[in-house]
């Protein structure tokens, strides 16, 4: 079995423990590890963490998807504005995109007020970028592969004729 293998039971559930993947690969115990303790060595296995539903705590939490359009200059480099941007709490994640915009940024704050300051207080006024365009998530269906909900969301009474 290969690294690949023990990655994708992992992304299923890190819950899984060494002897559990090794049942499921019919692999060494031992061996799980050593593939567990390379990965992360490598970075290539950078955390790990729960996904959450949100609706079911009773914390506010509101996110968004922020659009960043940037200039480069001789100097500045995509590189050189993520590692600005990434290094701010707030940001939940941040990729370099093709298309529209340069960067999408998902933020996540304890109100939109929050939100909004960040991005007019923090974002905006970093001189290579020429635009932000704010999409506050309304509500959220998956999380990495991860289906939320119970499944009965739908309060609609159904109509037959």
């Amino acid at each position: 079995m290969s690294q690949e293998d023990v990655l994708a039971v992992l992304r299923k559930s890190a819950r899984n423990s060494p002897e559990d993947i090794a049942r499921q690969l019919d692999m060494d115990t031992d061996e799980v590890e050593a593939v567990i303790e390379q990965l992360e060595d490598e970075g290539v296995i950078k955390g790990y963490q729960a996904i959450l539903d949100r609706r079911k705590l009773d914390e506010e939490v509101v996110r968004a998807a922020v659009q960043l359009n940037v200039t480069l200059d001789r100097e500045t480099g995509y590189e050189d504005i993520a590692s600005r941007l990434a290094k701010f709490e707030m940001v939940d994640s941040l990729h370099l995109v093709s298309g529209d915009f340069d960067f999408l940024m998902e933020v996540e704050a304890g109100s939109m007020r929050e939100v909004s300051q960040f991005i007019s207080d923090k974002v905006a006024p970093v001189p290579e970028i020429t635009q932000t365009i704010t999409h506050y998530v309304m509500d959220s269906y998956k999380e990495q592969g991860i289906l939320l909900g119970d499944g009965h969301d739908d309060d609609r009474l159904s109509i037959s004729p």
